[in-house]
Formats: structure tokens, sequence, C-alpha cells
């Protein structure tokens, strides 16, 4: 546990009362100060209770005459579409708002690092796409190095609930939209930016609030080093803002599909091949084809954003090298479940916007492919050429007719169910096809999240191959 600092003899009011609620009143509680809890489920009041925190209703008037913060969990909307009323509450007695992601950063260097030989560090990755498989990736190259990592933020463990930091130790954070958008503190010792596509527009008014959201990660403190994704036109100008001129090493540019030039630290990968270039000449290359966990070029970029930090840190190629082949993947997240008679099964439920689809769809060939669900704004229609390598989709979802008529071109089977979809796509699937879940929408109509639907196409796939 982080204890959180500041706070000592004080009531901090706590807003949502999940996993990173609770995590948080343990760490206020550590801190030495009163966590006043709140939550509009009364099953969660109820835990909050039976664990010993003081229930407060802050929605009623007077609930912040005597409170010094409020800390709100990241599902809770501060601003668009609306301004949650306990919150405007806040701003009205002028009592600041926070959230665990910036008492983290106000607490952590408070953990007694003049004790240290090397200090430790903070490694915060955000984007759109790929910052949960980057950050899985980090932290395990980190391992791999033999060096001291621990997973947290959207991924692994609550950010105030990991292990005092140990010596010459690295933090690893998957930071969203949602984190970034309210910490007071944000200052990582190196910060990554995968990509930008449309998500969460409502929650953020937009693509523009959407972008300074994940923008504040590099603004707000401003990290030793910068790994900017340069793909699209929103990186480009960051690490344009960021650079100080031509040369400075403080940014590292990175890509998948274009060579990059210049004098500068940058690092991409180009068919199949991962490239890195400093002072006007190539340092180092690592072929990617055969790095089973991280397959298609949208796993090459996080292959480059994850090299780029572990060379931030002083980590020789050969050794991170070792450690792409030895990474086993995250589920749901181009999962391979199984391949027999030579046909792959994939699990890409994490596929939930069409940006994230089209990714998944361009790393294989011959696909036989399970998609829909609840769409996102925009449709699927905006697939294009990516589709060209769909045999066959099954689609899945309430709308399931509606998403199929997105796709012209391809032939389609309303399946509904998830069950029908497997069961038609191993039936009709040849050798050398990849039968494919990359939903290209959110799992909500039929799932609770996108974990659950993942697991049931896994184990669909299990059962029919008879691996149950």
């Amino acid at each position: 546990m982080i204890p959180v600092s500041g706070f000592a003899g004080q009531n901090v009011a706590v807003l949502g009362l999940g996993r990173s609620g609770m995590a948080t009143a343990r760490a206020l509680q550590a801190g030495g100060a009163t966590p006043l809890c709140w939550d509009d489920n009364p099953a969660a009041r109820a835990r909050a209770s039976d664990q010993g925190f003081d229930l407060r209703d802050l929605s009623r008037p007077g609930a912040f005459d005597d409170v010094a913060c409020l800390v709100v969990s990241p599902g809770i909307a501060h601003l668009y579409p609306s301004p949650n009323p306990v919150i405007a509450a806040a701003w009205a007695a002028d009592v600041p708002v926070d959230n665990d992601i910036g008492l983290f950063f106000r607490s952590f260097a408070a953990q007694g690092f003049d004790q240290f030989d090397t200090p430790p560090r903070v490694v915060a990755v955000t984007g759109s796409n790929g910052k949960s498989t980057t950050s899985a990736l980090i932290h395990h190259l980190l391992q791999e190095a033999g060096i001291a990592s621990q997973l947290a933020g959207n991924i692994g463990r609550g950010v105030l609930d990991i292990d005092p930091p140990v010596d010459g130790g690295v933090v690893v954070l998957e930071l969203s939209s949602y984190q970034t958008e309210l910490a007071r503190g944000l200052t990582p010792d190196i910060a990554v930016f995968t990509n930008l596509s449309p998500d969460h527009l409502d929650r953020h008014a937009g693509m523009g609030g959407y972008f300074a959201a994940k923008r504040r990660l590099f603004a707000e403190g401003g990290p030793d080093r910068a790994i900017i994704g340069i793909d699209e036109v929103e990186g480009q100008f960051m690490a344009n803002q960021l650079s100080m001129g031509w040369g400075d090493d403080r940014v590292i540019r990175i890509s998948s599909g274009q060579k990059l030039a210049g004098a500068g630290w940058s690092v991409f990968a180009r068919k199949g091949f991962l490239a890195e270039w400093r002072k006007g000449r190539q340092v180092a290359a690592i072929d990617l084809r055969e790095v089973v966990g991280l397959p298609g070029a949208h796993n090459h970029q996080n292959a480059c954003a994850g090299y780029a930090v572990l060379r931030s840190l002083g980590v020789a190629p050969r050794v991170i090298e070792a450690g792409l082949h030895s990474y086993p993947g995250l589920p749901h997240r181009s999962q391979l479940v199984a391949e027999v008679d030579g046909v792959r099964y994939v699990n890409d439920s994490k596929a939930t916007n069409v940006d994230s689809a089209e990714k998944a769809l361009r790393a294989f060939t011959a696909i036989r492919w399970i998609c829909g669900g609840l769409e996102k704004e925009g449709g699927v229609g905006r697939l294009g050429a990516a589709a060209q390598s769909v045999v066959k989709a099954y689609v899945i979802g309430r709308e399931a007719a509606q998403f199929a008529m997105q796709l012209p071109g391809v032939e389609t089977e309303i399946c509904t169910t998830m069950d029908v979809a497997v069961a038609r796509a191993m039936a009709e699937a040849q050798p050398g096809e990849v039968v494919l879940l990359a939903p290209a929408a959110a799992s909500f109509d039929q799932y609770d999240n996108f974990e659950q639907r993942g697991d049931a196409f896994s184990a669909l796939v299990r059962a029919g191959l008879g691996l149950a």
C-alpha cells in the first residue's frame, strides 16, 4: 500500500466504492486521514461499512463543510456530459476534487526515496488502443531484465494498493482518459502515448476533449522522457510541442509502418522489423515476425513503445529481444486460444471500437470474423480495406442485422448469439484460416464486460475442439 500523504488528521470524502475507491479509502486511512465514503449503490456502502469505514451521504446539504478533498472514482463523470451532483457540490464548497492517480503521484515520492541508491521510477502509458498490451509488455520486459516491476492503474492493481517502492524498482501504470483528465498531479518519469482514435467522446465532449485528457499526462508535470506514437496527427503535434528542436532525445518518436528519419531518437517497425535510430544512424534491429505474443502491425507499435521504455532505462537491445519472444500476450487481446488442423482461433474481445477491430483484421488473412454488439458512435462502415481479408462475418448482438448492413461486400450470417457464431465459424473454417473474435462494438447488450465476452468465445472454442 502507498499511504496517502498530506491529509493527516483531516476528513477526505471518497465517492465511488469499487476497486479504486476502496483502495483509496485504505490508503487515506494509512496516511492518517479519515475517509468519509459514499456510493449510490447500497451494497457498496454496506461493504465499506463492514470494513469499518465511516459513511457520509455526500449529496446532503453541508456534507463538505469539514472536508479537505473529494476523491472520485474514474467512472464518475465530473464535467461532460454533465457534472455529477456531488462533484458540483464540492466545487460550490471550494473543496478540491482529485482521483487516486493524483493522490498516488503526490504520495509515491514521499516513501523514503533518500534511502535508495537508485530512486524508483514510474512509467505511465496512455492512448486509445494498445495501452493495456503495452503496459503489460513493459512490465514483462522489466521482469525479464531483472528489474523489479509492479503493474497497476487501469490494469493489474489499484495504484494505491501496490507494494512500497524498492531500490531501482519501476511502477508501470496504464492510465485511461478518465484517470488522466481529473488527476491533480501527473509526474511520471517516462510517459508513453500509443495512438488516438475516437472513443469515449460523450464523456469528453468530442475528440478535442478526449485528446486534451490524454495530453495532460505530458503537459501537467512534464516527464523526463516522452515516448510518442506519431502515426496520427495528434501524436505528431504533441511530439513537436514537447521537443526543444532537432536532435532532442528527451522525446522518442515511435511508429508502425513508416520509417522515421532525423537526428532525434526514434523506434519504428516496418514489414515485421523493429529498428532503433539515434543521431541519424541505426543502432539496433529486431525481427518481430516470430514474436508470437505480438502479432500484426498494431502489436508491433506496442513492441516499439515497450522497447523504447526499456532503452530509456538503459537495458541492452539483446535483453529486450529475448523478453519480446517470451511475452505471452494478454487475454482478450489477439490471444491465441487454440490452433487445430491448420485453423487458428484468436480472441480479441478487447477490440471494442472500429479502430481496434481494424487493426486486428489487418493482422491476419483469410478471417472468419465474429463481430457485433453494442455499436459505438460512427458505426463500422469505415473499416474499408481491412475487411477485404474477411472470408465471412458471423454477426452477434441484439442489433446484428443492422450491424451486418454496414458491411457491404462482406458475406455475412446473422447469428445473434456467440454460441451460434462460434459453431458456424468452426464448421466452415478451412486450414490456413483464422476464426477471429474482434467485435468492433461494446459488449453490454449481451455481456457485463469484454472479458466475459472473450471468456465465452474461448470456452466455446475449446469445447468445440474437445479441449475443455
